[in-house]
């Protein structure tokens, strides 16, 4: 009896390391933030794909006006 339970709880302890990776399925993008999507809509006025310094003024200035709190409160 003790043999059978044992090897009931081994069985199951090996099958919890069985599991198989969790993946989209998709390929994975590794490009940079700035060099945008690909669609213009997405992109704000001015602002061409690729341009990195352009980006790095842009995450500044809605840093700064729009996502700042204390500047909201003042």
């Amino acid at each position: 009896m003790k043999k059978t339970a044992f090897m009931v709880i081994a069985a199951a302890a090996l099958v919890a390391c069985g599991d198989k990776q969790q993946t989209s399925g998709t390929p994975k993008n590794d490009t940079a933030p700035y060099a945008g999507t690909g669609v213009a809509s997405f992109t704000a006025p001015g602002w061409k794909a690729g341009d990195k310094a352009g980006w790095e003024q842009q995450l500044k200035a809605r840093m700064q006006n729009t996502q700042n709190e204390y500047s909201k409160v003042n």
